[in-house]
């Protein structure tokens, strides 16, 4: 933040998302958005860094890098979350102010959040993900695909323009790993978004942040949201 590096640690829960506090100014920061909402730097935001969240097969089949080992300490005394921990939660009652935790969806569907340039922001249900592959949208004027990896996990969304045309995309049959190909051309995209097939680098797709959340907490911070059902377009 203004060229100072902060140090955080976990400070406590806030409509059900963690509350980060720095040990610089003492202030304390939403996790899910990186806005400030107590403290000196109230009001102040954090740059949001672009992510993937991948199987550790997909990660490491495309190229991987450094893994980040459990802590034996901390392994020892049980904190890590244990294997069903997502089993666990969906028993745990939702309790928000912000927003009906069950408003379209149950409040605990996992949904894969995406957000575009302008602000505009849509929740696809990851098992509608995985019955209908991929989905081709626009997002705010955005034109979208959603994307899940051969995993049945991993998901990705792009800008589907390449040249100022927004491609129909689907994906090629009995291909593994996967890839996309325009119905027009019949040009082609792995699941990074790099062009195959001797293409020019230039026309790989832009990535969009996505973030697997439940849909209560996605819709309690992106109040404005759109919601994918099924067989929409």
């Amino acid at each position: 933040m203004d060229g100072r590096p902060l140090s955080f640690r976990l400070a406590g829960v806030n409509n059900q998302n963690f509350i980060m506090r720095d040990e610089e100014t003492g202030s304390w920061w939403q996790q899910v958005s990186g806005e400030c909402v107590l403290g000196p730097l109230k009001g102040r935001r954090l740059r949001q860094l672009h992510h993937d969240e991948l199987t550790f097969a997909t990660w490491r089949g495309e190229g991987g890098g450094r893994v980040l080992r459990p802590d034996p300490k901390v392994e020892a005394t049980g904190k890590y979350a244990p294997p069903d921990w997502e089993e666990r939660m969906q028993r745990v009652p939702v309790a928000t102010t912000l927003a009906d935790p069950n408003a379209v969806l149950p409040a605990r569907t996992l949904v894969a959040g995406v957000s575009t340039p302008s602000g505009a922001s849509k929740a696809y249900p990851v098992e509608a993900l995985r019955r209908q592959n991929p989905v081709i949208d626009t997002i705010g004027g955005t034109p979208v695909v959603v994307v899940m990896g051969d995993d049945g996990k991993s998901v990705r969304a792009f800008d589907r323009r390449v040249e100022g045309r927004a491609l129909e995309l689907y994906l090629l049959p009995e291909t593994s790993p996967l890839r996309l190909a325009d119905s027009l051309t019949g040009a082609e995209w792995d699941f990074t978004g790099a062009p195959l097939g001797g293409q020019p680098a230039g026309r790989r797709l832009e990535k969009l942040p996505v973030l697997l959340e439940y849909w209560f907490d996605w819709k309690a911070y992106h109040p404005e949201t759109g919601v994918y059902l099924l067989g929409e377009r």
